[in-house]
C-alpha cells in the first residue's frame, strides 16, 4: 500500500512517515501544498493523509486535484483544527475520514487499515484470488493453505497485482509503485522482471498457478482468463 503524507510540521511528518514505513507501507512525504500538488498529479496513491493548514495553500484545495488524478485514493484529513465546519467541508469535498492533532500513531494506523478494507477489500482484511489468499493485517500469504514467505517487495508486488487483477500494468507503473520517488535513479526496469519471476516461482512451488501473463510491448496482467 502506498501512502502520501502531506504535513507542514516537519517533526510530525518524519514521525508519521517512519512509523508507517515500519508498518510495511510505502510512504512519500510532502511538507507543502506545491510539492503535494505535483506528487498527486504525477503518482498514484492508495491513501493520502492530508493536513488542512499548509504554508502555501489550503489542504482542502488539494482534494480537487486528488479527485482528478487519484480518484481511487482514500483521504484522511489531519488537522489541528477541531472545527465542525472544517470536518464537514472536508468530508463533503470527498475525504473519507478526519483525525485531529494530537493523535496516537496506533489510532492513525487503525484508521488507515479500516479505510483500506472499506475502499479496496470490501471491509475484509483477507484478499483472495482463487487458491491465493493474503491477510493484509498479518502480511501472510498462503497458496492452497500453504504459507509462502515473500520479501517485502514481493508481497507488495503480489498485492498490487491482485488488487489490479485483469488490468494491464506497465513495467513503469509497477516500478513506480514499488520504488516510489527512487525510481528516477533506475537505469532500467530489469528488477521488475526479477521480482515477478521470484513471485511466480514461490507460488508454483506451493502448488499454485501462474496468473501473471506477459502482455507483449505493454506490460503484465494478473488474470486467470
Amino acid at each position: 500500500m502506498k501512502i502520501l503524507i502531506v504535513e507542514d510540521e516537519k517533526a510530525l511528518l518524519s514521525t508519521v512517515g517512519n512509523f508507517l514505513t515500519k508498518q510495511s507501507y510505502i510512504c512519500e512525504l510532502a511538507e507543502n501544498f506545491q510539492t503535494a500538488d505535483q506528487k498527486v498529479s504525477i503518482y498514484e496513491y492508495d491513501i493520502i493523509l492530508l493536513d488542512i493548514t499548509l504554508p502555501d495553500g489550503n489542504g482542502l484545495q488539494l482534494l480537487k486535484t486528488i479527485q482528478k488524478y487519484n480518484s481511487k485514493a482514500g483521504v484522511i484529513i489531519i488537522s489541528a483544527k477541531n472545527s465542525l465546519d472544517d470536518k464537514i467541508n472536508g468530508l463533503d469535498l470527498g475525504a473519507d475520514d478526519y483525525i485531529t492533532k494530537p493523535f496516537e500513531l496506533a489510532e492513525l494506523n487503525s484508521r488507515i487499515k479500516a479505510l483500506i478494507r472499506r475502499r479496496q477489500f470490501n471491509g475484509s482484511s483477507l484478499v483472495a484470488f482463487n487458491e491465493i489468499e493474503i491477510n493484509t493485517d498479518s502480511k501472510e500469504v498462503t497458496v492452497k493453505g500453504n504459507k509462502i514467505v515473500l520479501t517485502k517487495k514481493e508481497y507488495d508486488l503480489l498485492l498490487f497485482f491482485i488488487v489490479n487483477r485483469n488490468r494491464v500494468l506497465t513495467k513503469e507503473a509497477i516500478a513506480e509503485h514499488l520504488w516510489q520517488d527512487n525510481i528516477d535513479l533506475a537505469d532500467n526496469f530489469d528488477f521488475v522482471y526479477t521480482h515477478i519471476n521470484a513471485v511466480r516461482k514461490k507460488i508454483k512451488q506451493a502448488g499454485g498457478n501462474d496468473y501473471i501473463k506477459t502482455q507483449y510491448a505493454m506490460g503484465y496482467k494478473f488474470t486467470d482468463s
